[in-house]
């Protein structure tokens, strides 16, 4: 391929569709070929057309989000909390919210929710509770140690 690009849409459009059969990990029937081809024409002339026009006022911006689920479905079991995000069930919203490039607060904040609103499922919270009183995690080392009085 020359260092030049074809100024001609049919033949960009036909550069490209070369290119794209050429590659081996493409597999395509030879009657799809055509139609490949057309679409390949109508997006170059597309893009090489008028710069593209402004959204319609009737959709919304990209700054409000519509949460799947209601504030209240979303806290309705104790077992697990539903993602405003995607409305999938969560023991624990935080590495599901990393995913999405947001911190709890930056959740709580886009869908308006309470300042504690719950980040894990109520039942795997005792669950965890249990766990770290049973292995002694906060008791500051005073299983296994007498309290010593005080000297005055």
């Amino acid at each position: 391929m020359s260092d030049e690009f074809p100024s001609n849409p049919v033949e960009l459009a036909a550069d490209l569709t070369i290119a794209w059969l050429g590659n081996q990990n493409n597999r395509i029937d030879a009657r799809e070929v055509p139609a490949f081809f057309r679409t390949m024409h109508e997006t170059i002339l597309e893009l090489s057309a008028d710069p593209p026009r402004a959204e319609p006022e009737d959709q919304p911006s990209t700054d409000e989000f519509i949460p799947a689920v209601s504030v209240r479905k979303s806290l309705a079991s104790r077992d697990h909390i539903i993602s405003m995000i995607d409305g999938k069930p969560y023991r624990t919203l935080r590495r599901h919210l990393s995913t999405h490039g947001l911190t709890p607060e930056e959740y709580r904040k886009r869908y308006n929710l309470r300042p504690d609103y719950p980040m894990v499922a109520e039942s795997y919270s005792v669950q965890r509770r249990e766990m770290a009183k049973k292995i002694g995690l906060g008791s500051k080392g005073q299983i296994g140690r007498k309290r010593q009085p005080k000297s005055s």
